[in-house]
């Protein structure tokens, strides 16, 4: 079994200080395998705030898979913008973009969605889709594919589909390939997780997509600063949310939600175990 911890949207610059002991007292009880950062670790890709991220993560344990998001690249400053729209990520959080863990029970990769020519949304372009078909395609069907972008490539509720990240149809049909188990994202700052069917002519395959709320910015938009927590087994993952409770200053466990591997994919298991 492995633990990963999924954190998203911390948004240094615009972080509420009090969460954040606390926040990494909670992940630090957890004792994860792996840290997933699914992008955002700042409000307006400042260098103090690129350092204050920085030395947050220090904080955390290790490995951890971080990706930027759209906020990691500078609004203002177009040269920067256009020009190096990364160097500061790449200075200050990690030099790279491609980031991948693997051991013998999961394989988890990075991609980058932040592009210098959208504002908010992002996108994935050919030859991330490529790399990530090598990277993934040739793995043991028993070990758990994962992949962690800041913009997501679907949604449980479809009534967000809108908000995909740009060329999601050609990500799903590698994904759908590749047969990902597990599809981390943020950007939204909800907490959201559920199962997604992915289907070609001659094949289907249902994944799991897990959305992470802010875990310590101000703009909450109306939900509980949370991460998640995600335990993995060959054939059963449980995603858990913690939610910030402010009076008693501590994360603490709001629910989850679990899965089990089926002939067609991961299939969302009620209170009482059925599928």
């Amino acid at each position: 079994m492995r633990t990963i911890v999924h954190l998203s949207d911390l948004h240094f610059g615009r972080t509420d200080d009090a969460l954040l002991t606390p926040l990494a007292s909670a992940i630090a009880n957890l004792a994860p395998d792996l840290i997933a950062v699914s992008g955002d670790l700042t409000q307006r890709a400042r260098t103090a705030e690129f350092q204050a991220a920085r030395a947050f993560l220090d904080r955390l344990p290790k490995p951890q898979i971080i990706v930027p998001g759209n906020h990691d690249v500078p609004l203002h400053n177009f040269f920067t913008r256009f020009i190096r729209p990364l160097t500061r990520y790449l200075r200050y959080v990690t030099g790279d973009l491609e980031p991948f863990y693997a051991d013998d029970e999961i394989a988890v990769l990075g991609i980058n969605t932040a592009r210098s020519m959208t504002i908010k949304r992002g996108r994935i372009n050919s030859a991330q889709i490529a790399h990530a078909k090598k990277r993934l395609g040739t793995l043991d069907h028993e070990v758990i594919k994962i992949i962690v972008t800041h913009h997501p490539f679907e949604f449980s509720n479809r009534r967000a589909s809108h908000k995909r990240v740009g060329r999601a149809d050609l990500a799903m049909d590698m994904l759908l390939a590749c047969r990902c188990d597990l599809l981390l994202a943020g950007h939204l700052h909800t907490s959201d997780a559920g199962s997604v069917a992915m289907h070609s002519v001659i094949s289907s395959h249902d994944a799991i997509v897990v959305q992470a709320g802010t875990a310590t910015s101000t703009r909450g938009r109306g939900e509980l600063n949370s991460f998640n927590a995600i335990q993995v087994e060959a054939n059963r993952i449980e995603v858990r949310r913690f939610g910030w409770r402010p009076v008693e200053r501590i994360f603490e466990s709001m629910g989850s939600e679990r899965f089990e591997r089926t002939t067609t994919g991961w299939k969302r298991v009620s209170p009482s175990g059925a599928v």
